[in-house]
């Protein structure tokens, strides 16, 4: 087990001091937020009063968002450093209510808008000039004034949001305590109770015997509760196809989708794209079996490293090579990364009770922390550029954006984190002279896009065919839900269902399925990414300063003209074609590293 906290050196931990120097100053910015709230209960109503209460309204809205963000971010990363600590878990409780009383409080205010003309509110700015600063934030309320209810109906629909979120929750709860998986041999032979944790290291194994075996104890558990995990889904599907409906939507992916601004033939683009190369991630799965020395390839053998090579980083070396890498974009860009660095904006190394994985966070008046679970791999060193690329677009937005665009949507987070991955590995393949090395490199490349590209992508068309066929009335039994996603999975991959009993199970495992039309995001993200990697390595100045701008224009735009200024018209099929053409290039150069033996 891990060493508690106290044994880390200070300078591997993130200084939460910046933001409150004291759990005592934060306790007292939290009653102050709450008393302030309760204050703000009497805007109710007078929203449309005047020119002058539609401005101080919408202001006083913003500061306490501003101020009750702080506090909930110094709770939450309090708790994810240690989630054992009982004080963090009541501050995250304690942030979490709090946040519920400040919707509730403001939940009038979209309502009451959406009864604002447009002669008024031309006759408001006019009275008060200072409003039009707020011009696109209206602009995006008034857009969605359609599929807005009233005041009424929206707290009704609002009260029952826990109601709705119960079957994502249930599945949660089933999946991540009440299921028990069994026990398997690991690669040294030891017995090992399977979980969630060390399901993808288990099937990353050398050791066919230990793939096969951790993969066919995972889905038979799957497969014994796929009654309980199609009720949840369906009921999930059902609460989105509810909402949308009653919000006036056609569909639940249109509703999904406004919420960006991002017109359906985005996703209809990219999932004709990743269809029409699919014979690419069936040519990789071919080659895949030559180097693993397979008669037949199955899927629990599609996420072992076909690399012997073990390319190894300790954090400093990452931090020096990353610093490197990212000198690409220029001074600007160098120095805010050196800070990030250096003023302990990261919890590196893992301890007893930490949250697991990696994230950006941080508010719009904070650092934008990073966290961490060092291990010295090539994997880490593009754990830690992804999530500085997060860092860095949080940091520019902030610095370039008042705090009602200081933020960016969701579907332009991923570009900007795998923007930086795609360089780093580009500059891996500029350097490395090894050809082993080069043949890691080229796997990993490869593995990250099947995994983004692909992978989300099949998620998104499963996705899709549920919602649509149960707005069709269709019922979506564990019958329906694994008869679908086999024929998905051998449609992709190109391996036979009847060969791969198990995988049509694989559904119910996935949380993604729960997040409301998410995952393309992941997919359109890596492929912009990919798109733009390529011009600022090889492009002119103009392209590093067209990217810049799309990394300080947060909130300011709709996201598709934001990312139109960076040189990606993510309408079109063309970065798409694009992504795949470095693919192919990359694929076919490790198909000539296999045919003169470099893995063997």
């Amino acid at each position: 087990m891990s060493d508690n906290r106290a044994h880390i050196d200070e300078k591997y931990q993130w200084d939460l001091t910046t933001v409150f120097a004291t759990d005592e100053l934060w306790e007292a910015e939290m009653a102050e937020l709450s008393a302030e709230l309760d204050r703000a209960k009497a805007f109710a109503g007078h929203l449309l009063d005047s020119s002058q209460s539609l401005l101080e309204i919408t202001e006083a809205e913003l500061e306490l968002s501003r101020r009750l963000e702080k506090a909930y971010v110094y709770a939450s990363m309090k708790n994810d450093q240690d989630t054992t600590v009982a004080k963090y878990q009541e501050f995250q409780a304690k942030a979490t209510a709090l946040y519920a009383k400040f919707s509730e409080t403001f939940s009038f205010y979209e309502p009451e808008f959406m009864a604002l003309s447009d002669d008024t509110y031309k006759a408001f700015v006019a009275e008060a000039p200072e409003l039009s600063k707020y011009a696109h934030f209206f602009e995006k309320i008034f857009a969605h004034k359609a599929h807005v209810l009233s005041q009424a109906e929206e707290e009704l629909l609002a009260g029952a949001s826990e109601i709705f979120g119960a079957a994502a929750e249930t599945f949660e709860i089933l999946d991540n305590a009440d299921i028990v998986f069994p026990v398997v041999k690991n690669e040294v032979g030891e017995e090992v109770v399977l979980t969630h944790g060390n399901f993808i290291s288990l099937m990353e194994s050398k050791n066919r015997d230990v793939r096969k075996s951790a993969y066919e104890a995972m889905y038979s558990v799957y497969e014994q509760y796929q009654h309980t995990y199609a009720k949840t889904l369906q009921t999930n599907v059902k609460g989105h196809n509810f909402d949308a409906r009653v919000h006036k939507f056609s569909s639940a992916r249109e509703s999904a989708l406004s919420a960006n601004f991002i017109p359906e033939s985005v996703y209809e683009t990219l999932v004709d794209a990743v269809n029409k190369h699919l014979p690419l991630l069936q040519r990789y799965m071919k080659l895949r079996q030559e180097v693993l020395g397979l008669d037949d390839l199955k899927m629990y053998d599609v996420y072992t490293p076909l690399s012997e090579t073990d390319m190894s980083f300790t954090y400093d070396q990452a931090l020096e090579k990353a610093e490197k890498v990212l000198s690409v974009f220029g001074k600007d860009y160098s120095d805010r990364v050196h800070r990030a660095f250096t003023e302990r904006w990261i919890d590196v190394q893992v301890n007893k009770g930490k949250r697991s994985g990696a994230y950006s966070g941080g508010s719009y008046d904070t650092n934008a922390f990073m966290l961490l679970n060092w291990q010295d791999t090539l994997d880490n060193l593009f754990t830690l550029v992804h999530e500085t690329g997060h860092s860095l677009h949080s940091t520019f937005t902030r610095e370039n954006q008042p705090y009602v665009y200081g933020d960016y949507s969701i579907f332009l987070a991923e570009i900007a984190s795998t923007t930086n991955e795609n360089i780093l590995t580009e500059t891996l393949l500029k350097e490395v002279e090894d050809n082993k090395d080069r043949f890691a490199i080229l796997n990993h490349y490869l593995d990250g896009f099947k995994g983004t590209i692909f992978r989300q992508t099949q998620f998104a068309e499963f996705e899709h065919a549920i919602h649509k066929d149960d707005q069709d009335g269709v019922v979506l039994t564990s019958e329906y839900l694994n008869n679908l996603y086999a024929d998905l999975n051998e449609k992709y991959y190109g391996l036979a269902k009847e060969d791969n009993h198990f995988i049509q199970y694989e559904w119910a495992r996935i949380p993604h399925f729960y997040y409301n039309y998410y995952v393309f995001q992941y997919a359109t993200g890596f492929a912009a990414a990919s798109y733009l990697a390529e011009r600022i390595v090889h492009g002119s100045p103009e392209d590093k300063e067209a990217y810049l701008n799309y990394l300080k224009a947060g909130n300011s735009d709709y996201p598709l003209n934001v990312i139109a200024k960076a040189g990606v018209d993510m309408t079109s099929s063309d970065y798409l074609d694009a992504a795949f053409k470095v693919f192919e290039e990359r694929l076919t150069e490790l198909e000539d590293l296999v045919a003169r033996g470099v893995h063997l």
